[in-house]
């Protein structure tokens, strides 16, 4: 059973650790970082969820990214598992959507928060590293044609990011009884032809990504980790990059 699937760790987690995620996780909603915002399961403390922003400058921007955090039962003695929950194409990310990135793996200190991995999420997608990649093609990419790699990215951002939304705290979305019947019928009709129009446009996108994946039919190297690392993305100044090497 995959880290994304598995059951809950919260009951091997000692009360001492339970009282740090929750003041973390409050601390998150309290004052979230730039372009992050953290989603609480108050059933489930060890199953963290944040939405992150594409951050502009990079194959990402416009797009809403939902990442999975699972703290094991010998968090934070061992790091969490990290996935991107958003189809993604990304060096550092596997199709399963696992992240790799040193700062959960041998970076790791037990007393980095939720915080600092998030931000370093963020970071991978300004500053992808090829020599920890993940996906293959999308390292090779980068490296040798960065164009292409930056249209495969926009595209699947542009499919599958997009419609994500950043939940707002306590917002519920409910009709009012007073609305009545009538106006409960057009929002319905309003909601099938917008449904209609986006399964369209998605179809359109997604032909068009088949279309560009036969630019990148050259011969893909084989394992994890063979790539010279080389700075290929505009740089953006809003964050400052924890150094990531090869894991």
């Amino acid at each position: 059973m995959s880290a994304m699937n598995s059951m809950s760790n919260v009951e091997n987690l000692s009360p001492q650790i339970i009282r740090r995620v929750v003041k973390e996780m409050n601390d998150l909603v309290n004052d979230p970082p730039e372009g992050i915002k953290v989603s609480i399961n108050d059933e489930d403390i060890s199953d963290i969820q944040a939405y992150i922003e594409g951050p502009a400058g990079t194959p990402y921007a416009g797009g809403v990214f939902r990442v999975k955090l699972a703290l094991g039962k010998d968090f934070p003695q061992t790091p969490p598992k990290a996935f991107f929950l958003t189809k993604i194409f990304h060096p550092n990310v596997a199709k399963n959507g696992e992240i790799c990135v040193n700062t959960l793996k041998k970076d790791w200190k037990p007393d980095l928060g939720i915080k600092h991995i998030l931000l370093t999420v963020k970071c991978l997608l300004i500053v992808p590293n090829a020599e920890s990649a993940l996906n293959e093609e999308a390292g090779k990419l980068l490296l040798e044609q960065y164009e292409c790699y930056s249209q495969r990215a926009k595209m699947m951002t542009e499919i599958h990011a997009l419609s994500s939304k950043v939940p707002k705290a306590g917002l519920e979305v409910a009709a009012s009884s007073a609305d009545g019947p009538m106006a409960k019928k057009h929002a319905g009709d309003k909601k099938v032809t917008a449904d209609k129009e986006k399964k369209k446009l998605l179809k359109d996108k997604k032909r068009t990504l088949k279309r560009q994946i036969g630019c990148t039919k050259s011969d893909m190297v084989t394992g994890c980790s063979n790539f010279t690392m080389t700075t290929v993305l505009p740089s953006t100044g809003d964050l400052t990059i924890p150094t990531t090497a090869r894991s």
